[in-house]
């Protein structure tokens, strides 16, 4: 066995050799990974034609899993300027198979709830990390309140479909047939429409000119209405549903990173805070309740960013 890869996770994988046959041996501690989800929703999943790991033998009291080799190129490292076009294709279709076909039935629901959990991991980590002591303003705080609200908001008014919750280029693989390999499906939820579509578009890993994330975002929209996940109605809405869950998605997913340099020992997810800050402030010229917290991140976040690495 040869170590495979790492993740963000406490799980750890081996690629083994068998029989003329590549296949990953999983090591998935059952006190911190939902390894049982991860065994359901992959049956789930390879039933409705997706390319997702086939489990091949599990040991589910001590978490250990053997699984099929979905390969070694993550999309992450296929995508250029000139393939960027046919992967993220065969992506959303991909995506677009999971909205409308997949059961939500028994997933928990990407509630009000569960929604300010996770924006909470920004104030937790990040926010702690960058103003100790007195922390944020009293007013800032206000700004803060008010945006999640919004943002909840937001999020609960949109059609709810199965949400995979980290649909993007490290957990996609480039596959000869069957593309893309999906990975990490563990988490799945009942949640909004456009959450795994920003996930993928607005990736914290890479990031693509404003012109072509749009292009390829009502694409999505086209092949969702024709599939029945949304309706010719929802356009009016669709372009700020998208904006704002990537807002709440980036705001978590900057906590999450200081929380595993912090928590997990692993400063290299320090280095995609600017790409995903960057995000955020990017949207506040386009919608006048971003603004704040725009100005926000570049006068009390964005400079304090090397302290966190001290």
């Amino acid at each position: 066995m040869t170590a495979a890869s790492a993740d963000a996770s406490f799980r750890r994988y081996w690629r083994l050799s068998h029989d003329g046959t590549s296949l990953i041996a999983v090591d998935a501690p059952p006190e911190t990974e939902n390894n049982a989800a991860f065994v359901r929703l992959a049956s789930t999943l390879r039933a409705i034609g997706l390319n997702v790991p086939a489990i091949l033998a599990q040991d589910s009291a001590n978490g250990f899993l053997l699984v099929s080799d979905l390969g070694q190129r993550q999309y992450l490292d296929a995508l250029t300027a000139d393939t960027a076009d046919r992967l993220y294709g065969d992506a959303i279709g991909a995506l677009i198979t999971l909205q409308a076909v997949a059961p939500t039935d028994g997933l928990p629901d990407y509630d009000a709830a569960f929604l300010r959990r996770e924006l909470a991991l920004f104030d937790d980590w990040l926010l702690a990390a960058v103003l100790p002591g007195a922390g944020v303003t009293p007013a800032e705080r206000a700004m803060l309140d008010t945006l999640y609200a919004r943002l909840i908001d937001n999020a609960l008014e949109q059609p709810q479909v199965c949400v995979h919750r980290d649909f993007h280029s490290r957990n996609l693989m480039h596959c000869a047939s069957g593309n893309p390999g999906i990975l990490d499906f563990q988490d799945a939820v009942s949640g909004p429409v456009t959450y795994d579509l920003v996930s993928l578009l607005k990736d914290c890993y890479v990031d693509w000119p404003r012109r072509r994330v749009l292009d390829w975002a009502w694409g999505h929209f086209n092949l969702a209405v024709q599939s029945g996940v949304l309706t010719p109605a929802h356009e009016s809405r669709f372009l700020r549903w998208f904006d704002l869950m990537g807002v709440q998605r980036h705001l978590k997913a900057a906590g999450i990173f200081v929380r595993l340099s912090r928590r997990d020992g692993r400063p290299d997810y320090l280095r995609h805070l600017p790409r995903t800050l960057g995000y955020l402030t990017a949207l506040g010229a386009d919608y006048p309740e971003l603004a704040p917290l725009a100005g926000f991140l570049q006068q009390r976040v964005l400079p304090r960013l090397p302290a966190i690495e001290a």
